[in-house]
């Protein structure tokens, strides 16, 4: 048995002690002991605990992995999360602007991938516990929109009929305008009897649309998403902004960022997040990898009233970055890339003349490696938003205004 003092959190969330040593769901400056197998304690007994710690609002936190900071203080968390964006940037030789945390509601996240599997006495629909395949039942989670939770029943029936007990599903579900939203991935093939079965249960449960491995079974009405004043029906599965607060804050902050700008092009578009809303005051280009995303965009920006001119582009932006030239025609650049960010684009914008850009970011890691290179460009970093959307979790949203 080891006693040791936790001196700061990781990335991931866990307390670090002298050696290193981890150790899950503690605070800077408690005391815990333990026995340390392989640099990490799995069962700790805290002896001092930090004035920060709350007792977590959610029953199932000791074995669900979907919420790791609910010890936590309110104030804690939003601290901690300001300061490791304070930390990767300075990191950088960056001294930014951080304004206020944005962060989201409990019961808000409209979208969720769920595990699903099925067992002897029928089906579990949960999170993984933490650094484990086991399946934790969540009917009481604090973080999903309870309209997520009440499609739990129709998730378990789905597992049992195109499930194995070998193997595992997922489900993304989500909220939108026409309903609920259930894209299934891993169950058994389809054939006609059992699509017309799935048919079925999505009738009898009044799902929106019902998709099973990429495949669109029913679609009962248009699972619609508000983008600005266009609505918009992603593919199945496409990317949303987990929470209505979240995408909002971000929005904002972008609108802020390109203000004033005639014509903006948005790189990494997606289904329209941020070129539909910009397209009541600019005219857009939207420019993104997956084509059924654009098509989806296309088709909204159609439908909306009062929108100036949107254009899109099928184009990997990683194979084939914008060049300068190309870049020349805007006014300002959206940008907002997968977690591992876009080096090879960034250094394209740096290299233009362009003087407005919005940075919008999942990791600050490589958030803070792709200002540094728009800085070195003559950029000045003018402030950052840091959105917490991801309530609980170590996940930390970004977006940047950066002019020259």
């Amino acid at each position: 048995m080891s006693e040791v003092t936790i001196t700061r959190l990781g990335h991931l969330g866990d307390g670090i002690a002298e050696g290193p040593v981890f150790v899950a769901r503690t605070l800077p400056g408690e005391v815990v002991e333990g026995d340390v197998v392989d640099g990490r304690i799995t069962a700790p007994r805290i002896v001092t605990p930090s004035t920060d710690r709350v007792k977590a609002p959610c029953r199932h936190v000791a074995a669900c992995g979907g919420c790791l900071l609910q010890h936590a203080s309110d104030d804690f968390v939003a601290d901690w999360k300001l300061g490791v964006v304070r930390a990767a940037l300075e990191a950088h030789g960056l001294t930014p602007n951080l304004r206020e945390i944005e962060t989201s509601a409990a019961h808000s996240r409209r979208r969720a991938t769920l595990s699903m599997r099925r067992t002897k006495k029928g089906a579990l629909v949960g999170f993984h516990a933490p650094r484990s395949d086991v399946i934790t039942e969540i009917p009481d989670c604090q973080l999903l929109d309870p309209a997520l939770i009440a499609l739990f029943p129709v998730l378990r029936e789905l597992t049992v009929l195109g499930g194995s007990r070998k193997g595992e599903l997922s489900a993304t579900v989500t909220t939108s305008l026409g309903g609920p939203d259930v894209a299934v991935r891993g169950g058994k093939p389809l054939d006609r009897d059992f699509i017309t079965t799935l048919g079925q249960i999505a009738g009898q449960y009044n799902l929106a649309r019902l998709s099973w491995d990429g495949e669109v079974i029913v679609t009962r009405e248009a699972p619609v998403q508000p983008f600005g004043p266009a609505h918009v029906t992603p593919p199945p599965g496409a990317f949303l902004q987990a929470t209505p607060d979240g995408e909002a804050a971000l929005l904002k902050a972008v609108r802020e960022a390109v203000q004033g700008a005639k014509k903006v092009v948005d790189l990494f578009a997606g289904c329209g997040t941020f070129s539909l809303p910009l397209a009541e005051g600019a005219e857009v280009h939207a420019v993104e990898g997956e084509g059924d995303m654009l098509t989806a965009l296309d088709q909204g920006w159609r439908r909306a009233p009062g929108l100036k001119q949107v254009s899109t582009e099928v184009r990997d932006l990683f194979r084939r970055p914008m060049l300068p030239d190309e870049l020349n025609r805007f006014d300002a650049v959206v940008i907002d890339p997968p977690r591992a960010g876009a080096e090879a684009q960034v250094i394209e914008i740096a290299a233009s003349d362009v003087t407005r850009v919005a940075m919008v970011s999942c990791n600050p890691v490589s958030f803070a490696r792709d200002i540094e290179i728009l800085t070195c460009a003559g950029f000045a970093l003018d402030w950052v938003q840091v959105v917490d959307q991801f309530r609980w979790s170590p996940h930390v949203e970004v977006a940047a205004q950066l002019s020259r």
